[in-house]
């Protein structure tokens, strides 16, 4: 009886076809049978359904399908037939249904809204993809509102509510002020999902004009801005506290629907004095664990991946201690159809039955609709062999015209699901895909396999034979496998020949010869041994072995399963390992492996090493403890100590170590008494008073000491006044008014009696006064109040007890409390060295003044204004400390061409004193930094354009800049150097008449009058024929830097979701890259945690898409800066710019009295009588008053145009979410509705030059780049 078993074979690689077969039917995924065999079409590549697009780009549409012959494509839009050839804004890609609509070319995104759907065909059926929804992004502009002051009394709630435009897809909110700083949120602060910003209770600092909500359009990448909203809170006392209210939502229950799969956001804010403690529960059971999760301060539940098992009534409870209120949420999910069974292509034979299955599931249940090539069944072309049976299609006696691809549709009222699945039916004669007269080699009593891989349609019936003439194999010493393997479960010597495979089927027959030998298996037949050697001794090991004299044998020997030592001691040879010279480490077990091409054996043996047997020894030892103690000759302040010692061990006694105990003072602590030598057993040993002792005696000797002695017998000696007085007697005031008078306490045993106390005297130095005497109990400290600041004064401390006085004390010198300086510095004078270097002076303070110890001067400086930029910048103080009486002192670190101020303070323990005037200096010129950025892109054949960013650190008034460039050989040598002087306010330059397909080296610097800067180099090549980038790429690499951290930005092209990480390191250095991954799929990073001045190295890649990444980029972070104070009231140019706000009032007031006197128009009406503008309001005549009036440029959004960061972008300080901190020039770069103006490439309005300095002003919407 032959048996049949469906097991793979495991010599020959037959997987499954691409396809997922439901028959008896297996395609060999062999690629020259493949291109042989006929298949339907097969959608492989399509855009997402629901597809919103960028309105600014070209809009693709992918539709990608294999099938042979290779198909054809063809599309619909809103469900009829969309002809491409007639509109030349679109094309098809060659070999490919993925549609390019041109919208960079003058095409309009909004005129190709629709639906879309793609149909792949050839003459075995046709493939539809799904129903592609394509939609244009939109980011609408803000409604112009009237928005009154919130006037809110303290403890009340207040919700400051956004409502942003609708967008697609909808807006990210979030709220800043007018610095661009992100508003701080708590459980008593915090902002809802709808975007408001919910105040449970309002409480004084929320006082502020510049509340602002942002929406953020990343599709478009752009922001819109509300007009900010102010908030004044009023205090009336007593605030009064108020159990808590829910805010949102709105009554005591609501409904949410969700869909299975989604995230489940369940939100309650509530208002409250105190602020209200938000808890979820969910009625009749457990929130799910692992997938709960509490956000904006537990006000928002967040479950993630729900189910239908999630529905039920959840709670949100708010508490605070006056009460609670709570809201159910009754939550139902419901869930788009979802596949149970999804259809599976089906690949049959003529005459062969089959079934093709659809099962769905859904809440509400999905209903099931069948198409044929795309064409709802019941309309399609008929086929005999057909018939739907609901979810099910069932085949029966197919013939090849019944290959068709088949659309199974579920769908319910929240989406559909869509998928092809095709019936192939094929006619094929067999092939044997095994290759002929393949030789298969099998140790003898081991299992041998022989392939005889095949296909056919129908499937062919496969039969051995041993021999060319032998009869077909049967019988229970074979087994054959459904794909063709003939096993042979136990091979002997008479297994081996010749076999042959026949594969016959309806259409034809194929045999194929294979060769079977049968080999000798490999043996141990002398094995290793367990072997015990004696330290320094010779270890050996056999290992002879017997194999087929076919087969070549190689011998390994392991060490504990691992490579033998390194060690020329372990001698491998033919047949065996010796090891020489044996120490301890080699013990372990020693394994001998035979390997050959078709098996392997082992065999293992343990080495145990030991010692050669000891000569007797003499043992050395601690010596015995010493015992017998005895007191005699008992004095008042001495005793006699007399011991027998302990055996010695072989050891002689060094010395003994006397300790006593104090059971009075301090029982069962042993203190170090004294040592004699070893030949001494008698000790005389001095007694302090009051104090009961008992001794012991440790002997010593070079092995070790011994362990103590018994104790002796206890000796009371008599009380007696103090022998000394406290040590570290200091006097230090705390106060200005009072002295500190401190001291270390005597030790128990040092009071010599009872009623231990301390007599505290001072009187102030270099005065006739008489000391004064306070006696206090055991303590460490007196204070002294009413003291005169800062004087000295004479002091001691004398110990007493019930017996008496100790001698009379020494003196020591303290000095009462310190207070703050009173004066200045006067006469302060700077001298400017170079431009990063000055030196200041002043004449030192009368020290009566200084009113405690003179610790030292501190000058605190700061830069005002660089003179080669408009914008101020926020004060950032340095404090440079210079110790003693120094008055003199260099200020390192300045910054070239610049302004500052300083003043100098006097310090002492106390704290500083007032500063002196403020002195204004300034630094002369330097070299600049190197340029920001340089970018050479564009690149042809003959050309390359450069771009730069002017220097972060221009340091004067930038003269020019120097470009030299050489090209590069293969060889990486280096050609002529050609330069190239370029005028300070250019920044670009196409370079022409270069050579094609070469490298070349830029190096680029900037000068001022005194002179060059350092250069930043780059590399680029021309390109040797006109074609379009790789995608995708990550380019335009840029740095912004500060003194730790870095804003990383880039540009991406490629396709969506890529995940990017950041690598970085120290520049030159060759340490590992550190890497960190980017949040989400933002083109922009901030490196925090790095070294002042110091230069970096940067990269960025994107995971998932080959490892691909960008080139490398360096940057320096800024110089190291001291401690930063701002004070922006004190700013000049704060107080400018408000001067400069009141001199506008008061002359625009005077205008209008004037011109009202006169009767005539102002000049803004006559321009509007002339226009007549319908967006201006004409000035009201019964007043005189202005009307509104809008400017043209009001709804222009931030849009994102070239993506290159300027240099100019503000560096970020405290928070990643910190937009930029601008100085003074914020407010003129919005327009009325809060629209950013500019893009975020960062284009600056042009405005007049000052002297040879670039015209091109700081703009917070270069700001943005990082942000968005």
């Amino acid at each position: 009886m032959m048996k049949k078993m469906n097991l793979p074979t495991s010599k020959t690689s037959l997987v499954l076809f691409l396809c997922q077969i439901i028959s008896a039917l297996d395609v060999p995924l062999d690629s020259k049978l493949l291109e042989e065999l006929s298949q339907p079409p097969t959608i492989t590549q399509q855009s997402p359904k629901d597809y919103i697009v960028d309105p600014r780009e070209n809009i693709v549409i992918q539709c990608e399908a294999k099938g042979k012959p290779p198909p054809s494509f063809s599309w619909t839009r809103n469900g009829t037939h969309f002809d491409i050839d007639k509109d030349a804004q679109v094309t098809m890609k060659p070999n490919s249904g993925t549609l390019v609509i041109n919208i960079m070319n003058g095409g309009k995104a909004e005129a190709y809204e629709g639906v879309y759907q793609c149909t792949a065909r050839n003459e075995r059926g046709a493939a539809v993809s799904n129903n592609i929804v394509i939609r244009p992004s939109r980011s609408p502009l803000w409604t112009k509102e009237k928005l009154e002051p919130n006037h809110v009394r303290e403890g009340d709630s207040l919700v400051l509510h956004c409502r942003p435009p609708v967008g697609l897809p909808p807006p990210i909110i979030f709220w800043m002020d007018n610095a661009f700083q992100r508003l701080p949120q708590s459980e008593r602060v915090s902002q809802g999902l709808n975007g408001d910003l919910y105040f449970s209770n309002v409480q004084p600092e929320d006082t502020r004009e510049d509340y602002i909500c942002y929406a953020r359009f990343n599709h478009t990448q752009t922001i819109q801005q509300k007009q900010p909203i102010s908030v004044k809170v009023f205090s009336t006392k007593p605030v009064t506290e108020r159990q808590p209210v829910l805010l949102t939502p709105t009554g005591s229950t609501s409904t949410k629907v969700e869909l299975r799969g989604n995230v489940l956001l369940l939100e309650c804010i509530a208002a409250g004095l105190p602020t209200p403690v938000i808890r979820w529960i969910k009625e009749g059971g457990e929130l799910p664990a692992n997938r709960t999760f509490f956000e904006n301060f537990k006000k928002t539940l967040k479950i993630i991946d729900v189910s239908e098992a999630d529905s039920g009534n959840y709670k949100c409870i708010a508490r605070n201690t006056l009460g609670s209120v709570h809201h159910v949420i009754s939550v139902t999910v419901k869930a788009a159809p979802y596949w149970i069974t999804a259809p599976r292509n089906l690949v049959l034979s003529p005459g062969e039955d089959g079934t093709l299955i659809c099962r769905a599931n859904g809440n509400p249940k999905p209903s099931i609709s069948w198409l044929a090539n795309g064409v709802p069944i019941a309309i399609a072309q008929e086929d005999p062999s057909r018939k739907v049976d609901g979810d099910t299609i069932i085949f029966s006696h197919v013939q090849e015209r019944s290959s068709a691809v088949y659309q199974c549709n579920a769908s319910n009222e929240y989406g559909y699901l869509l998928a092809n699945a095709f019936v192939n039916v094929l006619a094929e004669p067999p092939r044997i895909l095994t290759p002929a007269n393949k030789l298969y080699q099998v140790i003898a009593d081991s299992p041998a396999l022989l392939d005889c891989a095949y296909f056919g349609s129908p499937k062919p019936e496969i039969e051995w034979f041993k021999g060319v003439k032998g009869s077909i194999l049967r019988g229970n010493e074979y087994v054959f496998h459904d794909n063709g393997t003939l096993e042979i479960p136990v091979a002997q010597k008479n297994s081996a020949g010749t076999y042959t495979c026949v594969a016959r089927n309806e259409l034809g027959k194929i045999q194929n010869e294979v060769q079977l030998e049968i080999k000798d298996p490999t043996m141990i037949i002398k094995q290793p041994e367990y072997k015990v050697i004696q330290r320094y001794g010779q270890a050996s090991f056999e290992c002879i072995i017997k194999h087929d004299s076919t087969l070549l044998p190689t011998v390994t020997w392991l060490k504990d399963n691992d490579e033998l030592p390194d060690d020329e001691r372990f001698l491998v040879g033919k047949d065996n390992l010796t090891i020489m010279n044996v120490t301890d480490k080699d013990d372990g077990t020693y394994t001998c492996i035979v390997n050959t091409t078709l098996d392997s054996v082992s065999a293992s043996a343990v080495l145990t090493v030991v010692a050669a047997p000891p000569t007797p020894a003499i043992i050395y030892a601690r010596p015995n403890p010493p015992f017998d103690l005895e007191l005699t000759g008992q004095l008042e302040r001495s005793i006699e100590l007399s011991w027998i010692p302990g055996d010695e061990n072989n050891s002689p006694i060094t010395n003994f170590v006397i300790e006593y105990e104090d059971a009075l003072h301090e029982p069962g602590v042993w203190h170090y008494q004294t040592e004699v030598p070893g030949t001494q057993t008698t000790v005389q040993l001095k007694l302090s008073p009051y104090v009961n002792y008992s001794f012991r005696v440790i002997a010593v000797n070079k092995i070790g000491r011994s362990q103590p002695s018994e104790p002796s017998e206890q000796y009371l000696t008599k009380s007696a006044s103090p022998d000394e007085n406290p040590a570290n007697v200091q006097g230090i005031g705390s106060e200005p008014d009072n002295l500190v008078i401190t001291w270390e306490p005597l030790k128990g045993f040092q009071s010599n009696g009872p009623g231990l106390q301390y007599k505290v005297s001072w009187r102030q130095k270099d005065v006739d006064d008489e000391w004064t005497s306070v006696i206090v109990a055991n303590v460490s400290k007196y204070i002294v109040s009413g003291t005169p600041t800062f004087v000295p004064y004479e002091i001691k401390v004398q110990a007493l007890n019930d017996l008496g006085y100790a001698p009379e004390p020494s003196e020591v010198i303290g000095h009462s409390g310190e207070d703050l300086p009173m004066v200045a510095p006067g006469n302060v004078q700077v001298h400017v060295i170079n431009s990063t270097l000055a030196k200041v002076q002043w004449d030192p303070v009368p020290l009566k003044t200084v009113r405690g110890n003179l610790q030292g001067y501190k000058v605190y400086y700061w830069k005002v204004q660089s003179l080669s930029r408009r914008s101020r910048r926020h004060v950032e103080k340095k404090i440079l400390t210079f110790r003693g009486n120094k008055t003199f002192g260099m200020l390192p670190g300045l910054e070239p061409y610049s302004s500052y101020k300083l003043n100098v303070r006097v310090v002492n323990g106390k704290g500083e004193g007032p500063a002196s005037p403020d002195k204004v200096f300034k630094t002369p010129e330097g070299v600049p930094s190197s340029p920001s950025f340089l970018k050479i892109t564009n690149p042809t054949l003959d050309s390359l354009t450069l771009e730069w960013g002017s220097p972060t650190h221009p340091n004067g008034v930038l003269t020019s800049y120097t470009l030299k460039f050489q090209p590069i050989n293969n060889t990486h040598e280096l050609g002529p150097l050609v330069e190239i002087r370029i005028p300070a306010n250019e920044s670009s330059l196409i370079l022409k008449n270069l050579n094609y397909s070469t490298r070349y080296k830029f190096y680029f610097n900037a000068q001022t009058s005194v002179g060059s800067g350092s250069q930043i180099t780059e590399e680029a090549v021309t390109i040797m024929d006109e074609v379009q980038p790789l995608y995708p790429r990550i380019r335009n690499v840029t740095t912004a830097a500060a003194e730790t951290y870095a804003n990383i930005s880039w540009e991406y092209e490629g396709p969506d979701h890529a995940n990017f990480y950041v690598e970085y390191g120290v520049a030159g250095s060759k340490e590992d890259w550190k890497k960190e991954i980017v949040n989400g799929s933002r083109s922009f990073f901030v490196l925090k945690g790095l070294t002042p001045g110091t230069a970096y190295k940067v990269r960025v890649g994107a995971e998932g898409l080959s490892g691909f990444r960008s080139s490398e980029d360096v940057f320096e972070t800024g110089p190291a800066m001291a401690s930063r104070q701002v004070d922006i009231a004190t700013q000049g140019w704060f107080i400018g710019l408000m001067c400069a706000v009141a001199l506008l009032i008061l002359i625009l007031l005077i205008v209008c009295f004037i011109r009202r006197n006169k009767g005539g128009k102002y000049p803004v009406k006559e321009k509007e009588d002339a226009h007549a503008d319908p967006e201006i309001q004409p000035m009201k005549e019964d007043d005189g008053t202005f009307g509104e009036y809008s400017d043209a440029e009001d709804h222009k959004p931030l849009k994102k145009g070239s993506r290159t960061p300027s240099d100019r972008t503000v560096k970020k300080e405290d928070s990643d979410d910190s937009l930029v901190d601008y100085g003074e020039g914020v407010n003129g770069q919005f327009n009325e509705d809060g629209s950013f103006i500019g893009q975020y490439s960062g284009k600056k309005e042009k405005e007049p030059a000052e002297g040879n300095e670039s015209s091109e002003a700081p703009s917070p919407v270069n700001a943005m780049n990082s942000f968005v």
